[in-house]
């Protein structure tokens, strides 16, 4: 099964960027769809973006199109999430998490539940 470690959190002023690193280990990271989650205090955690496990698909959330952007770099054993134009309302703990697709290489969900492995998060603060 996969291991997910998240990195790259931080404090940031609005209108700031992050990259949030999504490492894996334990099986092979292209096998895998992975997508970015996040959970503000008091509210459902939700999701944010996708990426195929064969790299050719991505969705995002309307609230972050055109702001964050997700890649992958296999060989590197790790996924990214580019973060720019931050918001504060983009405070949260941000998790990656994993779900094998080796024949739906074109799937993607920012739905949680279908997901199987999950990283511990790290924390994005945006404040002034």
């Amino acid at each position: 099964q996969l291991q997910l470690v998240e990195s790259g959190g931080g404090l940031v002023q609005p209108g700031g960027s992050l990259r949030l690193s999504c490492a894996a280990s334990g099986s092979t990271l292209a096998l895998y769809a992975i997508g970015w989650f996040r959970q503000a205090p008091g509210k459902e955690r939700e999701g944010l973006s996708c990426i195929s496990s064969g790299g050719g698909s991505t969705s995002y959330r309307d609230s972050v199109k055109g702001r964050f952007s997700i890649s992958r770099d296999n060989a590197k054993t790790t996924v990214y999430l580019q973060m720019n134009n931050l918001k504060l309302e983009d405070t949260a703990v941000y998790y990656c998490a994993a779900r094998r697709a080796v024949i739906r290489t074109t799937w993607c969900s920012n739905a949680g539940a279908l997901f199987d492995s999950w990283g511990q998060g790290t924390q994005v603060t945006v404040s002034s």
